[in-house]
């Protein structure tokens, strides 16, 4: 067997379905000859970026493959690469690379070496007999605690090259990491002591698919719950606990009850610090609950520190807390107190959520969106910027995994390969990815790739002819040289490529347009909806009181 038919034959057993591409790399065909299903995209970010959301919105059951050329191809990967380190994203990428003998010669790119530090773990293979121990090790790290990228390369002069023994893989194990018994019980105590407890829930939770789990302690200890962007729909945001999630932009609710709480429980989070995420308000009792001991203690401080996966922690609290606490306590109080907020923080946005002004106000474009799709059977993802600040704090999830946030590094062109990954691994549902007019000029071409690849999702454009948040960033160079305007006609655009577009300019049209999108994406067609916007810089964001 070949090294290349062997990698290909590992990932079968693996379970890998789909491999994301752009050639030349031998693996395509090698996967191919074993009907894994390969996508070949436009450029290698966007790849990246589906594999991405394959393993996102399964969990991990399902994980994400790209591979690529060596050299330039390897290259043009690393800002891809780069942000599912970021968002700790379990991704098998298969770069090749220059033959052994010059791998190490001059300004040749070696991914193995060069991306290691965005990478969980970075191997090239060596021999062909090397190629069970290195898969076996990448697989292991794919499974196994923390996500992030796990990079096999693959030298030119390795691919044809024969296995001397027979191909002896067998599928790695997956672990789960149980919390310290006495470490459950002082964060229980410290949570059913507090007067004003709020939990933060992270990305974890959707890992470990702890969701049942968050709301049993929510429910019983009545603690109102909002998630990091990374986590959202990890808890029904229509749920009366529910504060809503957090970014840049945030609903009212979440800013108040945390800068009002008096212990902050954080459940399958990293806290990580970052102009894109919520700020936690200095002077509280935090519990911090992760799977990775390198996040405690990193921006904040831990009162409690919980180590382990977020459903073995959670079912060892609800334990505790029944223990602690024997009657389901009554949430009646805080439920009125989240609710009079959010619905007095909703009408300060109505005139924007309601507006019928031409051009259309964004928000009144994700507001009519929201009313016309089926919250729970859509898969829906914002882009950097003002898509993602504008959409986030107004969607309100009730499923898990409907919802792809991120933002710990904010690569325009992001959402449209998420929306096309979550598509592939769920074609069933509607898959929307929102982005504005800059995004699109990062990543458009390859709504080709959703034509040619049959993969139909709807593309929702804010379209203001403008990078409108960076005016007032570069007053000088806009007057004298126009630096923040941007044009296009992209429906026309998406015409060309064969999909479906149409560019809306009236705001009674908003929701039939929407309409007419959906019909196209259930008869196989990609959509693209470019709306016509005015140059919105407002946020719903609210600085820490303290």
């Amino acid at each position: 067997m070949k090294v290349g038919a062997a990698i290909a034959e590992i990932m079968k057993r693996e379970g890998f379905e789909i491999l994301c591409a752009y050639p030349v790399n031998h693996l395509i065909e090698h996967a191919a000859e074993l009907d894994i299903r390969t996508v070949i995209v436009r450029q290698e970010r966007i790849g990246l970026h589906m594999a991405d959301a394959i393993s996102r919105v399964t969990s991990g059951r399902k994980l994400g493959s790209f591979c690529m050329q060596h050299g330039p191809g390897t290259e043009n990967a690393y800002g891809g690469v780069a942000q599912a380190f970021s968002e700790s994203i379990p991704i098998l990428v298969v770069p090749g690379g220059y033959p052994r003998r010059a791998a190490q010669v001059g300004a040749n790119y070696s991914a193995a070496r060069d991306m290691r530090g965005i990478a969980k773990s970075a191997e090239s293979i060596t021999s062909p007999d090397e190629v069970v121990n290195v898969m076996r090790r990448a697989m292991s790290r794919l499974r196994n605690g923390r996500g992030g990228p796990a990079i096999v390369e693959v030298p030119s002069d390795l691919w044809n090259a024969e296995l001397t023994k027979p191909l002896n893989y067998k599928p790695v194990v997956k672990t789960r990491m149980a919390p310290d018994p006495e470490a459950v019980k002082e964060a229980v105590k410290v949570l059913t002591k507090a007067k004003r407890p709020v939990m933060y829930v992270g990305q974890g939770v959707h890992w470990a698919e702890a969701w049942p789990q968050v709301k049993a302690l929510a429910e019983h200890l009545a603690i109102p719950v909002c998630t990091s962007l990374e986590g959202k729909s990890a808890f029904d945001e229509t749920h009366e606990l529910s504060l809503g999630s957090g970014g840049v932009a945030v609903p009212k609710p979440v800013r108040y009850f945390l800068d009002h709480a008096d212990v902050i429980f954080g459940i399958g989070c990293s806290f990580t610090e970052t102009a894109f995420g919520v700020s936690m308000p200095a002077g509280k009792v935090m519990i911090h609950s992760t799977l990775d001991e390198a996040h405690l203690n990193k921006d904040i401080y831990a009162d409690v520190a919980v180590l382990g996966d977020a459903a073995l922690v959670l079912d060892a609290m609800i334990a505790e807390a029944k223990e602690q606490v024997k009657k389901k306590r009554d949430s009646k109080a805080v439920a009125k107190e989240i609710a009079d907020m959010h619905k007095a923080w909703l009408k300060e946005w109505e005139p924007r959520l309601n507006s019928d002004e031409a051009p259309l106000s964004p928000y009144r474009v994700l507001s009519d969106l929201y009313k016309t799709v089926d919250v729970a059977n859509t898969i829906i993802t914002h882009d950097a910027g003002s898509p993602r600040d504008q959409l986030s704090p107004f969607w309100r999830t009730t499923k898990p995994l409907t919802y792809i946030g991120w933002g710990k590094t904010t690569q325009l062109g992001y959402g449209l390969g998420l929306a096309m990954g979550a598509k592939l691994a769920k074609p069933d549902k509607l898959c929307i990815n929102v982005w504005g007019d800059a995004a699109i000029g990062f990543t458009g071409m390859d709504f080709e790739t959703c034509v040619r690849e049959r993969i139909p999702i709807m593309s929702i454009l804010l379209n203001n002819f403008s990078m409108a948040i960076e005016i007032p960033i570069m007053p000088i160079s806009q007057k004298k040289y126009k630096s923040t305007d941007i044009s296009g006609d992209y429906a026309a655009m998406a015409r060309a490529f064969g999909g479906y577009g149409e560019r809306i300019t009236d705001p009674k049209e908003i929701i039939p347009a929407i309409k007419r999108g959906i019909a196209e994406t259930l008869k196989g067609n990609a959509v693209l909806l470019e709306f016509i916007t005015k140059k919105e810089t407002v946020i719903s964001r609210y600085l820490p009181e303290n």
